[in-house]
């Protein structure tokens, strides 16, 4: 891709890196990627937005100001913030997914709390979707916004406990089991919300050169 040869991505993450790896790669494209730790980011964002464009855009301005402080060379900067929205929860727990029952909540409290909340509604369609919004600044200082989407629905109670947090009652639409449940390579076209956002990256990207 012309101008884009390094990314710094805002993760950690080694099996997010990991999965940014091989979209990019599927589509064609020979960019090397940096986490967060390979460039000596180790402060804590905190995400004090509302929305997943918000809390994406905080965290790419602050890996910016970093890297700009630090004379880091970079060609575009990307951080993204995900969430699980349910519809009969007014896109609950959203941008709070992470941290449903306050603070750092583990997998079993975030579902436990999800499905009572789901059962208080009354609610039987159980429409659901992952959501995932990248924030990227290329060197100029020009913004890139691009999001992407996982249909699907909740399921009344858990089977296979793992992955990410609410995988374990996500069920993608096509399939009639949770994300926890599918093979390796079922969970990796279904769980295609990231992926989303980074061919629409991609393809931002390459209607600019």
């Amino acid at each position: 891709m012309k101008n884009i040869n390094k990314m710094i991505y805002g993760t950690s993450n080694q099996n997010k890196l990991k999965d940014i790896k091989a979209i990019i790669k599927a589509h064609g494209e020979d960019i090397e990627i940096l986490s967060l730790k390979d460039i000596g980011f180790y402060d804590e964002i905190e995400e004090t937005g509302t929305t997943f464009e918000e809390n994406s855009e905080i965290k790419a301005n602050t890996v910016k100001a970093f890297c700009d402080k630090n004379k880091i060379d970079y060609d575009i900067i990307t951080t993204d913030d995900a969430g699980l929205c349910v519809d009969c929860l007014n896109g609950e727990p959203g941008v709070y997914s992470a941290r449903y029952t306050g603070g750092h909540s583990n997998q079993e409290q975030c579902i436990e709390k999800l499905l009572t909340n789901i059962a208080k509604t009354g609610d039987t369609e159980r429409r659901a979707k992952f959501v995932c919004v990248l924030t990227s600044f290329l060197k100029d200082g020009t913004k890139i916004v691009s999001r992407g989407e996982c249909l699907g629905t909740v399921a009344k109670e858990v089977k296979k406990w793992g992955g990410l947090t609410y995988s374990p009652v996500f069920i993608p639409e096509g399939y009639t089991v949770p994300m926890s449940e599918l093979t390796a390579e079922e969970y990796e076209k279904a769980h295609n919300h990231r992926d989303k956002a980074f061919v629409n990256l991609l393809k931002e990207l390459k209607e600019r050169e």
